[in-house]
This record gives C-alpha cells, sequence and structure tokens, in this order.
C-alpha cells in the first residue's frame, strides 16, 4: 500500500509513518521544514512544502492509494486573533488543496483528521458520531474543516473523517507537556476537575486509522476516543501515580482563563466522546481503560 501522510512530521505523523513502514507499506510524508524528523524511519521519503499553499508537493499525492490529513497548528496556546487565524487556515486551506490535488478518477481513501471539539462542550452527556455540533470557535472550525474534506466524495474518493481525542502516546503529545510539571510537585486537576477527558492510547490510535484505511465501506465521522474517557480529576490522579507525585494542587479555573483566555475554556470544559461506530464495526481497543494505558506508557514518561 501507497501512503501520502500530509503533516506527517509532527508527533502522530511521525509515529503513524514509522508504524506503516514497519508494516511493509511505501510512505512519504509532507512537511514544512527542511531536513528529517528526528525518529522517523529512514525508509520513508519526505517532500518538503507548505500545505497551506498550492504548489509542486501536490503532484505527489496522485498514485497513492490513501492520503492522511494531519495537518493543522496546535491548538494549545493562547487564542489571540492571529493565532485563531494561523489555527484556521493551517487547517482548511490545508484540506482544500489535499482534495484538489486528488485524482478525479476516484479509487483513493482521503483520511482527514477532525476533533472532538466538534461537538461543543457538554457536561456529563455521553456523545457518538451522530450528535450534532457545538457553536464555539473550535466546534465552528471543525464543521468548516470536515465540509473541506468531504468535497473529495465529489472526486470518488472514500472519505473517512477521524475525530481525535487527546492522544497519550511516547515522546511528546499532552503527557509529554504535563509530565514535567507533575514532576515538579505542581501538578493537579484543573478547575472543579469534574470535566470530561476523551482521550486514545496512540496504538489504538494507529490500529483505528489502519481500520479505517483497510475497511472499503468505512466512511463518514468516526470517533477515535478510547471506549472509557476519564474526568480530568481521575487524570491527574492517575498521571501522579505513574509519576509517584502528588496531585492535590488544583489550578483555579480563574486562573486558567487567566492565563489561556479562550482556550482555557477547553481545559476546564469538555465531551465526553465516545466510539460508537468503531465498536459497531468490531475494532477492539488494546488499552481500553486510562489505568492500564498509563501504566503501558510509564517507562516513556
Amino acid at each position: 500500500m501507497k501512503v501520502f501522510i500530509v503533516g506527517g512530521t509532527g508527533f502522530v505523523g511521525v509515529n503513524l509513518a514509522n508504524r506503516l513502514r514497519a508494516g511493509g507499506a511505501e510512505v512519504t510524508v509532507l512537511g514544512h521544514l527542511p531536513g528529517r524528523p528526528r525518529g522517523l524511519d529512514p525508509g520513508v521519503a519526505v517532500v518538503v512544502g507548505d500545505a497551506t499553499v498550492a504548489g509542486d508537493w501536490q503532484q505527489r499525492i496522485p498514485g497513492h492509494e490513501t492520503v492522511v490529513n494531519l495537518a493543522g497548528a496546535s491548538i494549545f496556546t493562547r487564542w489571540t486573533a492571529p493565532a485563531k487565524e494561523l489555527i484556521r487556515r493551517s487547517r482548511i486551506l490545508t484540506t482544500r488543496n489535499v482534495v484538489d490535488a486528488l485524482p478525479q478518477d476516484g479509487g483513493v481513501t482521503l483520511i482527514s483528521t477532525s476533533a472532538v471539539g466538534y461537538y461543543g462542550f457538554h457536561d456529563d452527556e455521553e456523545l457518538g458520531e451522530d450528535d450534532g455540533p457545538g457553536d464555539d470557535f473550535l466546534a465552528r472550525l471543525c464543521v468548516d474543516w470536515e465540509a473541506e474534506a468531504q468535497r473529495a466524495r465529489e472526486r470518488g474518493a472514500r472519505v473517512a473523517i477521524a475525530r481525535f481525542g487527546i492522544v497519550l502516546g511516547p515522546g511528546g503529545g499532552v503527557l509529554g507537556q504535563m509530565a514535567p510539571i507533575f514532576r515538579a510537585f505542581v501538578g493537579g486537576p484543573l478547575g472543579s476537575g469534574r470535566q470530561w477527558f476523551s482521550w486514545i492510547h496512540v496504538d489504538d490510535l494507529f490500529g483505528a486509522l489502519a481500520h479505517l484505511a483497510g475497511r472499503p465501506g468505512s466512511s463518514g465521522p468516526y470517533n477515535l476516543t478510547a471506549p472509557e474517557p476519564v474526568t480530568n480529576r481521575t487524570l491527574a490522579r492517575e498521571l501522579g501515580r505513574v509519576l509517584r507525585r502528588p496531585a492535590l494542587l488544583p489550578a483555579p479555573g480563574f486562573a486558567v482563563r487567566l492565563a489561556l483566555g479562550e482556550f482555557g475554556e477547553v481545559l476546564l470544559k469538555g465531551q465526553r466522546v465516545l466510539p460508537r461506530r468503531l465498536l459497531a464495526e468490531g475494532f477492539r481497543f488494546a488499552h481500553p481503560g486510562f489505568a492500564a494505558a498509563l501504566d503501558a506508557l510509564a517507562p516513556t514518561l
């Protein structure tokens, strides 16, 4: 199988490329910086280009059976007006350019990233793929982002939308940002700690992406989250347990809002998202429970 990964030089992209390569796939990744990212399998081809701008990189997409679109600037920052514009452009323009580069005669599978932020903020309500979108910045972004990807159907492509939860894995991601805080003995829940945290172990993320790539009937939105979401308080307690550090210092909601502005609401609120479609199609999670997933990752933290 030939796979082209857009945004393939970040935390998820490098790990996915390496897994696909180990499984015998021919993999090409697109990144915006010269050079090879650290840890990328030497057998993976690298193309350098700005995916938000049409260019020669688009000519490399035809001939690949599967295109995975992971591109997007990090949302883990204070959402100033310029930051929100960057977050939006990096997703909408990239997806538009990827779709425009697909062949007109079909035969391609496009797996395009979205996020569980699609659903907006909720309390304890369980959410599945049939639930509608929210109305905050991130939810509206996801709606527009997914609409750009769905244009690929006009070119005869099969389109699967992967709504990512928070990815837990070695070498980066959210745990790479949180672990140093807990090691410094200042970790703890955010705000009330009652907000839901929809997560997925990186191994299951890759398994789910492989499931979507290899199953011809899989199309439309899929929640790529573990079947057992946890509250922020549980997250803090379990991370403290694994790191052998206390998790008793909550960050007051007003302090999170003061430091991060609008983005702080994403951390203080949340969604209880379930992978209903993956489960209905028989996908089996290797790490369905949060505590066991952290235990598996403990040596890398």
